[in-house]
């Protein structure tokens, strides 16, 4: 019976360590926001970030937005002011009719990795980016990063 327990609490520890602390949830999207994670809203630009602010996810919405599909790439490009090619930039149609854009980029100015995501759909843009310095872009930070930007979920 003592092996039992023991086995028990050896597997499901990491399900415990691995949970979520919470949901940053607005009437338009909702994010994961890991245990000991911050999330503010400054003018309706959310960031999500460790507390050690070693980097963040920032999440900006607009609803009357009117960018072409075909400047897309060139207005993802420009946030960074990126020298790549367009063809960088991945783009697949979602299941609620957005149109995802895709990129990562890496300043070596700044040393910063940045992930981006752009949903688009009519006059609706959804702008979500990772920013962190590259010194902490591995194992864990990365992971919790990674996982964190890839809850953001539209509702509409």
């Amino acid at each position: 019976m003592k092996k039992i327990i023991l086995a028990f609490i050896f597997l499901s520890g990491p399900l415990f360590l691995s949970q979520k602390a919470g949901i940053y949830d607005s009437p338009n999207y909702s994010i994961n926001v890991p245990e000991n994670w911050k999330a503010t809203n400054d003018s309706d630009i959310v960031n999500v970030f460790p507390s050690s602010e070693i980097g963040a996810i920032t999440i900006s919405e607009y609803h009357d937005l009117e960018i072409p599909k075909e400047e897309i790439k060139k207005f993802i490009l420009a946030l960074y002011k990126s020298p790549d090619d367009e063809n960088k930039i991945k783009s697949s149609k979602s299941k609620k009719g957005y149109t995802e854009y895709f990129y990562e980029y890496f300043d070596e100015k700044d040393r910063l990795f940045w992930v981006t995501k752009v949903f688009q759909k009519d006059k609706a843009l959804y702008l979500v980016s990772i920013n962190c310095g590259q010194k902490y872009w591995n194992g864990n930070y990365m992971s919790l990063f990674q996982d964190t930007f890839n809850s953001f979920k539209i509702k509409k």
